[in-house]
């Protein structure tokens, strides 16, 4: 072969590499969920994928419903309560006082200061579970396994104060129309100090774990955008709204339960990344610390329920003694109190955010209507938003960011 047919030959492209020119990227469908471990719960997720980057996604919800409303209509006032518990079931306790407000509000009842700031302290204590669950499943999500144990560690101690106070660990009624379901036991005061003294110590390591790592940070900083006006537009509420710069918590703008009284910051970032909004979490443990701080050495005297006879079952050493009690005992029990006519809503900050109670009365002993809204079904309508653009593993730490609770979502 002469030199000028060997130049030829070598300017010639292989015939695969032409046929690799032509070749447009091929999009393929993926079902992410409802069992993958890191969508936290039964979340499906079909992603249209371009190679390893995200073009669209449709979240598919509904896998967990257990019908919790329709089940409230059925259900005396009191009785609901049971399944205000497991509608987040990492946050039980807010959704008990907020379905207690609710109904509180259509009663009229003042409710005692002592109850009020129990109700404060063992909330705040609540945010702390739901917190220290997140970071620990967000963490192993990006393959922090250490954060994992450490942040369950501090959390059986929490769950503990939990049985202390009602005898269970996670479903408690603890919070009952009209008050409290039980005096606060005997010694609890220690074992909250004990706890609370300790607690901020366990955030530093949390921090010196995961705040400067650089694995940490490349996987979270600039991942997981959506813009402040996406959002309100969404209805997104809690951290990841103040993780994009907004300055909006219910305790502040709307106090409860005696929030007014109490002294705390609410954590803002702007960056409003998956960075961010681990910022925003941390800094509210240690605001919720605060206030549950303030609450134990703050706490006033006076009963735990509501002077409401036709409401709030008796103490058991009166209905023993006394007919009147014994009778009252047996009406609430067996048929429930009357709630006047009306329709109330109301609104508290649960771990996730915006949590809300619609209550709507007939006059009868069992609610018309009960519709709840959930902090974790209006964040979750930013899914799309927040991974279209990004790489497939950027997903599984978008997703963690928003810290939703599936019950919370489909109820």
């Amino acid at each position: 072969m002469s030199d000028s047919e060997t130049s030829a030959v070598l300017a010639t492209p292989p015939e695969s590499d032409a046929r690799a020119d032509n070749v447009k990227p091929r999009r393929m469908t993926l079902n992410m969920g409802p069992q993958h471990p890191s969508t936290h719960g039964v979340l499906r997720l079909e992603l249209e994928l371009e190679g390893e980057t995200v073009r669209s996604c449709r979240p598919d919800i509904g896998y967990l419903h257990t019908g919790i409303e329709k089940q409230c209509e059925a259900l005396t006032y009191q009785q609901a309560v049971t399944l205000t518990d497991r509608v987040d079931y990492l946050a039980p306790l807010s959704n008990n006082l907020c379905y207690c407000l609710a109904v509180e509000k259509l009663l009229s009842l003042e409710i005692p200061p002592m109850a009020q700031w129990t109700r404060v302290l063992l909330t705040e204590l609540t945010r702390l579970n739901s917190h220290l669950v997140w970071l620990g499943t967000h963490a192993i999500d990006i393959g922090a396994m250490s954060v994992f144990l450490y942040c369950f560690r501090e959390r059986e101690d929490i769950l503990r104060i939990f049985e202390l106070f009602s005898g269970q660990r996670m479903m408690t009624s603890y919070f009952r129309v009209g008050g409290l379901a039980l005096a606060p036991p005997r010694g609890w005061q220690a074992r909250v100090k004990t706890f609370i003294d300790s607690f901020p110590s366990k955030v530093d390591e949390y921090e010196d774990l995961l705040t400067n790592n650089r694995i940490w940070i490349n996987r979270t900083r600039g991942v997981g955008y959506i813009s402040l006006e996406d959002m309100l537009d969404l209805g997104i509420t809690g951290p990841m709204l103040r993780a994009a710069g907004l300055n909006w918590d219910t305790r502040k703008s709307a106090p409860y339960s005696s929030y007014e009284k109490f002294d705390f910051e609410v954590p803002t970032r702007t960056e409003n990344d998956v960075y961010a909004r681990y910022q925003v979490r941390v800094e509210e443990m240690r605001q919720s610390c605060r206030i549950v701080r303030q609450a134990l050495e703050g706490m006033p005297a006076g009963p735990h329920t509501a002077d409401a006879s036709k409401v709030v079952l008796p103490e058991r050493e009166r209905m023993k003694t006394q007919m009147e009690a014994l009778i009252y005992h047996f009406k609430i029990v067996t048929e429930g109190f009357g709630v006047p006519e009306g329709e109330v809503y109301q609104v508290i900050e649960s771990p996730r955010g915006e949590l809300g109670y619609y209550v709507v009365s007939d006059g009868t002993a069992k609610p018309y209507r009960v519709h709840i809204h959930g902090p974790s079904f209006g964040n979750l309508q930013a899914v799309p938003k927040l991974v279209e653009g990004i790489l497939l593993a950027d997903v599984i730490a978008s997703i963690g960011s928003m810290d939703f609770v599936l019950g919370d979502t489909d109820r």
